[in-house]
């Protein structure tokens, strides 16, 4: 008995002795704590995917024990606040330099894209959609990449992978992601597993008419009244490298080119001028139109033999007309590196 009461004492020892080792006084913990968040971050100029899938990711890794907080490069698009707004959530923070932050970069994994200092930072995991670009790492990573039409369809993937129920407000601002980026379901990108979340994401929101609520996103989106021309371009504009030269490629989406008109002349001079200031060898902004599913490419370029490599068509001066093209990521950037590339 005396060798059994003993043995008790020792282990319960031991025991309390474990738990006060991995249990630092509170002040302790609360530091390493701040130390340890992590920002999740999408690209440059972010888009609505890039803003929801980042609040997204942050809250599942943050119930997965790893806290995150959301964070963009830039600040939001209309409709990107304009969802934010309507499921009651806060605009992320913006951070542009990467310097001695934790990271999780979501919506792309290209340096021209990413933030500032990208090297000095450390990046824990990629969530995208786009083909893989040049990030690389120093440490193994968690990494996401589907051919689907959204990064919010990549991040719901995830939540069902880890057993983790995505909250209300969360859900609503992916599904007006997931309809922005694919256009209403028009867009190439477009696969069935986009469906299938649309309606999941739907079905956790109370949401009936999915529809309806694509609608009200892309009117706030089309709604250009008083934006400077400067601002249009560079709303969805994203660099890129091919063929060793550089290269912008912006988007507009409206219901109907003619909404455009009155901007045209304002865009082709800012373009002119971006492109000097970035040194960039050719620019292309995409007029794309969703009632129509089409895009009409504006063009301004040191070589224009590369856009009929690229398109099989010859441009109309410095305008191009691209019938079915909705894509940025599947049917332009695709064929302007195979034209580059030559």
């Amino acid at each position: 008995m005396t060798i059994r009461f003993c043995l008790g004492l020792l282990l319960c020892g031991l025991s309390a002795l474990n738990s006060f080792a991995q249990t630092p006084p509170k002040a302790a913990s609360a530091t390493k704590a701040a130390a340890s968040v992590a920002y999740v971050v999408g690209h440059r100029n972010p888009d609505l995917d890039s803003i929801a899938s980042a609040i997204g990711l942050a809250d599942l890794m943050t119930r997965r024990g790893v806290p995150c907080v959301p964070a963009a490069q830039g600040k939001v698009t209309p409709d990107t606040a304009f969802a934010l707004a309507k499921f009651g959530l806060p605009v992320p923070e913006i951070i542009t330099d990467a310097t001695d932050r934790k990271l999780l970069l979501t919506d792309h994994s290209d340096t021209l894209q990413s933030l500032d200092n990208l090297a000095k930072g450390e990046i824990l995991a990629i969530v995208d959609h786009h083909k893989l670009g040049d990030v690389t790492t120093r440490s193994p990573l968690e990494m996401w990449v589907w051919p689907v039409g959204s990064t919010c369809t990549v991040v719901a993937g995830m939540y069902d992978f880890y057993g983790v129920g995505i909250p209300k407000g969360v859900a609503g601002t992916m599904l007006c992601a997931l309809l922005s980026d694919t256009l209403l379901f028009k867009s190439s990108t477009t696969t069935p597993t986009d469906h299938r979340t649309a309606e999941k994401l739907a079905r956790i929101e109370g949401i009936r008419d999915i529809q309806a609520l694509g609608m009200e996103v892309f009117r706030v989106k089309a709604n250009l009244a008083g934006t400077p021309a400067r601002e249009l371009l560079l709303r969805d504009y994203k660099d890129f490298t091919m063929g060793g030269k550089k290269v912008g490629i912006g988007q507009i989406e409206v219901m109907g080119l003619s909404t455009l008109d009155p901007y045209k002349a304002g865009l082709r001079a800012e373009m002119n001028l971006l492109k000097a200031e970035k040194g960039l060898s050719a620019l292309f902004l995409m007029l794309t139109d969703i009632l129509t599913e089409g895009t009409e490419l504006l063009l301004v370029l040191d070589d224009g033999a590369l856009v009929e490599k690229a398109f099989g068509r010859k441009p109309q001066g410095d305008r191009l007309w691209l019938p079915g093209v909705m894509s940025r990521k599947k049917d332009v950037v695709p064929s302007l590196e195979k034209a580059f590339a030559r």
